[in-house]
């Protein structure tokens, strides 16, 4: 685990915590934002749907405040070793969480139309994909805050649960969909859904690698990596 110091200056210290805090709560939000969505899902609850959208603009604001935090330390503290990591990690978390936010928002517009038709089927794999990101978000940003590469891992070993049920996904309404050509649109958009949580596991993923990169220097997602892509 990337050793704690603390720092001479307070305030610095204090700036480090606002940045921590702000991902922790940053991370909240996107988890609330897909248990919304998944939930007007499946209880056909339209106007939930709406409220996902519309609630999208404060995370994308969250996004931007955190940003220029980071960017401000940069300028100001120029930090090195440890700290230099954990402020270029925090920026690519943000990003990362800004578009959970935004998968969110792509789900509640596939079930405000969906909503418009009898349902397909009923839904069983897609709530439990739900739980299990939202579990990896939380275990992906506990890993950030603890500095702890087992949580980390952890939550990469779950990402190939998540591959494995959005490819059932898949087959079983690729079956309805040849059963009847009625049911293309209506599955189509379930398929969107359930592609849209499979991406949300790649960032939480994403998060848990960034953390590999704080604590230990070493970039897990490709066998070259650069902090500037």
């Amino acid at each position: 685990m990337m050793e704690e110091k603390r720092h001479t200056s307070l305030h610095y210290e204090k700036e480090l915590q606002a940045i921590k805090d702000g991902i922790i709560y940053l991370g909240a939000l996107t988890e609330t934002a897909i248990r919304k969505a998944m939930k007007s899902l499946s209880d056909r609850d339209t106007e939930l749907a709406r409220r996902v959208i519309r609630d999208d603009d404060e995370i994308d604001r969250l996004d931007t405040d955190l940003e220029e935090r980071c960017i401000k330390i940069l300028a100001l503290r120029q930090p090195t070793a440890i700290d230099l990591r954990f402020i270029t990690t925090a920026i690519k978390i943000t990003g990362h969480l800004e578009r959970i936010g935004d998968m969110a928002v792509n789900i509640a517009e596939k079930v405000m139309l969906l909503n418009e038709e009898p349902q397909l089927k009923p839904y069983i794999d897609l709530p439990r994909m739900a739980d299990l990101v939202g579990g990896m978000i939380k275990d992906s940003l506990d890993s950030f805050v603890k500095s702890d590469l087992e949580q980390a891992e952890k939550v990469r070993r779950v990402e190939q649960v998540i591959d494995d049920l959005n490819e059932q996904i898949f087959r079983e309404l690729l079956t309805f969909m040849m059963e009847d050509s009625k049911n293309i649109h209506r599955a189509l958009l379930v398929m969107q859904v359930s592609k849209n949580m499979e991406r949300i596991a790649d960032h939480a993923k994403g998060i848990a690698d960034m953390v590999t990169y704080m604590v230990t220097g070493e970039c897990v997602r490709h066998q070259t990596c650069s902090m500037l892509e």
